[in-house]
């Protein structure tokens, strides 16, 4: 069956949710990664996290959206990506979830330890989060351990790969069947590596874009550095994904040379010492990243590496027609308005910054006075 209108319509905005969460947020990974590489000092640490601070939590709601719009829109895609992938996801989630943590409560208690320690846990999953994300994203380009069939008595029992219709008709279902380990191939963890790298380069970016004097400066070598490593890591890894595992090469070779273009046009500018052109450069880079993995699994939702006859297509994962009809009526109420603060926040906090705008005195409580619920400065 061909793709409805609808389905295509939901197909491209989860796409573009996508490009939202990799593009904004990959700053804010790789200003965590750099949390303990570029500041000399505790008042340059605070000066790093400043610079994510009014956006962080917003980037978040992209990937919220992304999730909702994936279970919604493609109920099936959302199930057997879950379910296959829970061990990984859950960490995912867990890192997550410690970031948001290092971020709120470091600031919380005066005390130079219990900072550090926020900072490290930050810093580290920050790096580890970032892996995984390119590790899942290139798992979705080569494909996975994906079959159609059941569970009878705890034991999976494949359907016959030239009989999918009638077993999906029968009650069959898309499922992961090998294990964690079973994402982690050669492919994956470059496609792991090349993310950080990407992501570091983006952070350098940013954190030259928002400051001033010394720091800035230390940023901007910092990018003019690894600006060619990821630029080298990403051709090896996109060019093995478009001709080993791409379900149309030439198509998505279009994205890919386009994202070529840009990445090389950004370190070329950040040679010369134009953060604020290398760094959207390095944005639009990352955006049309996005829309080569996802174009090179063509109209499936997963790909399948036993079998393509197993692969899930959009299809066969997609909700009712009036389901996508309800939803697209939210997204274009709420989308707008998404896109519309997001906007407005960038807006408003552009300004750069530098050491000067850090007070010298520690928010927080004092560490040995909050038994007596006696208040430092806060």
């Amino acid at each position: 069956m061909e793709l409805s209108f609808l389905q295509l319509i939901w197909f491209i905005l989860i796409i573009v949710l996508w490009i939202g969460y990799v593009t904004l947020e990959g700053f804010g990974f790789g200003t965590g990664m750099l949390l303990k590489v570029l500041p000399k000092n505790d008042k340059e640490r605070r000066l790093t996290l400043n610079t994510i601070g009014p956006h962080w939590d917003g980037n978040e709601v992209f990937l919220l959206t992304a999730g909702g719009a994936t279970f919604a829109a493609f109920p099936e895609w959302y199930a057997t990506m879950f379910s296959g992938m829970y061990m990984a996801l859950v960490l995912v989630l867990v890192l997550l979830i410690i970031r948001i943590s290092a971020i709120e409560w470091r600031g919380k208690v005066n005390s130079a330890k219990w900072r550090n320690v926020w900072d490290n846990l930050h810093s580290g999953s920050a790096w580890l989060v970032t892996f995984l994300w390119g590790v899942a994203f290139a798992n979705l380009v080569q494909g996975m351990a994906i079959q159609v069939g059941h569970y009878k008595a705890g034991t999976f029992v494949p359907a016959d790969p030239n009989g999918i219709d009638s077993a999906l008709s029968s009650g069959a279902k898309h499922f992961l069947t090998d294990g964690f380990f079973s994402l982690l191939t050669p492919f994956t963890i470059l496609g792991g590596v090349m993310l950080v790298a990407l992501y570091l380069t983006h952070g350098a970016l940013w954190l030259a874009l928002k400051t001033r004097g010394d720091y800035r400066q230390r940023a901007l070598d910092f990018a003019k550095k690894s600006s060619l490593v990821s630029t080298g890591i990403t051709a090896v890894w996109a060019l093995w994904g478009n001709f080993a595992y791409s379900v149309s090469p030439m198509l998505s070779l279009i994205p890919l040379a386009l994202a070529a273009v840009l990445l090389i046009a950004s370190a070329l500018v950040t040679l010369k010492g134009n953060e604020k052109l290398a760094f959207f450069l390095h944005f639009g880079a990352l955006a049309m990243a996005v829309v080569y993995i996802f174009s090179t699994f063509g109209a499936n939702a997963l790909k399948s590496s036993i079998n393509e006859a197993y692969n899930l297509t959009l299809v066969q994962a997609s909700a009712t027609a009036p389901t996508h009809t309800v939803m697209l009526v939210a997204a274009v109420v709420f989308v707008p308005i998404v896109l519309g603060y997001t906007v407005w926040s960038y807006l408003k906090f552009s300004q750069r910054m530098s050491v000067d705008n850090i007070p010298d005195e520690h928010a927080g409580l004092d560490l040995k006075k909050i038994r007596e619920f006696e208040n430092a400065h806060v």
